[in-house]
């Protein structure tokens, strides 16, 4: 087989290496387990790479590789490729840090645990971290010229956009599957490890479809770095009141115009914003069965049930417990 025939996943260890290349679909995926890389010349860079333990599953189309690291310095993470991307952080908080996805704002939320980054094909992905403690991380690759996602879904150019350290319950399901099934992995699991793959990229079309991704400033609006510090702190304070004055005086504003240019960068007022993020933690919660409604209205901040089921009704036409009931059924 020549080297144009070969997919662009590679990973070189040592003297080995794996590769994701054409083959029949009666072939199952591959399996490696990784613990000193020397080169990566797709998947994701880390560095320093002897702290890392990485371990792989590839399919047809696709590969999930779980990333684990118990060190406490500096880590680093690279990707640029012709390939998607998607993060997903298990465990994880850092001292300091930041993570910038080429299209979007850079983030330096310090809690990364159960969020989700989604880097479409050709953008850069560059994250930097001083780790709290032990860091869990899934890496998911989808290769573009072999799904058929798109016109499966009656859009036949579909254009995916990046999405920055974001949460999404049934997104987040898929990839818990497909983390379990990496972690204890057979020859057997092939017909489900790529269903369960094809099932991410619909969820991720889904999103894209859903709601827009945050676009990056224009004319006139917050600059980069004032959009920076006051989303990093809605994030961090997104379950308490958070006066308009507080957030102008961080980016040096006065409220009046904090107001504007924040509804021109992000296209919506800074009580909506924050409002959003906190229907996204509503939805992470009700993945909890053992949870109550009531529980979780008051954790993320209302007053009463009566409050947070209005204002859930309104983000996603559902009451919170008709939204529960949407889920479908964890795996154990």
């Amino acid at each position: 087989m020549t080297e144009s025939q070969l997919s662009p996943f590679r990973l070189q260890a040592g003297n080995q290496q794996a590769r994701f290349d054409e083959r029949s679909d009666l072939d199952p995926p591959r399996l490696w387990d990784v613990n000193a890389i020397n080169d990566l010349t797709c998947p994701v860079r880390i560095s320093p790479p002897e702290v890392a333990t990485r371990r792989a599953v590839t399919g047809h189309a696709m590969a999930a590789e779980s990333v684990q690291s118990a060190s406490r310095n500096r880590l680093q993470y690279r990707f640029r490729a012709p390939m998607h991307l998607l993060v997903m952080y298990e465990k994880g908080e850092r001292r300091d840090g930041e993570t910038f996805v080429e299209g979007l704002p850079r983030s330096t939320l310090r809690n990364l645990e159960r969020k989700l980054t989604f880097v479409p094909a050709g953008h850069e992905f560059h994250e930097w971290h001083e780790p709290r403690g032990h860091t869990r991380i899934m890496l998911f690759y989808f290769d573009p010229a072999k799904l058929k996602i798109g016109s499966e879904l009656g859009i036949p150019d579909i254009s995916l956009g990046p999405r920055l350290l974001f949460e999404d319950a049934m997104l987040w399901h898929t990839a818990v599957k497909l983390k379990a099934l990496v972690d204890s992995f057979s020859s057997g699991d092939r017909l489900y490890f790529e269903t369960l793959g094809t099932l991410l990229v619909c969820e991720i079309v889904r999103l894209r479809r859903e709601r827009p991704s945050i676009q990056p400033r224009v004319r006139g609006g917050l600059a980069p770095w004032q959009q920076r510090i006051v989303t990093a702190y809605i994030e961090e304070h997104v379950n308490e009141r958070i006066p308009i004055a507080t957030l102008a005086h961080l980016v040096r504003l006065s409220p009046c115009h904090f107001s504007r240019v924040f509804k021109q960068s992000l296209g919506m007022p800074p009580h909506r914003y924050q409002t959003t993020l906190r229907m996204e933690q509503a939805k992470l919660l009700l993945t909890e069965r053992a949870v109550s409604v009531t529980e979780i209205g008051l954790t993320i901040g209302f007053s009463g049930p009566n409050a947070f089921a209005t204002a859930f009704r309104k983000a996603t036409g559902l009451a919170p417990s008709d939204y529960r009931r949407s889920l479908p059924p964890m795996t154990p």
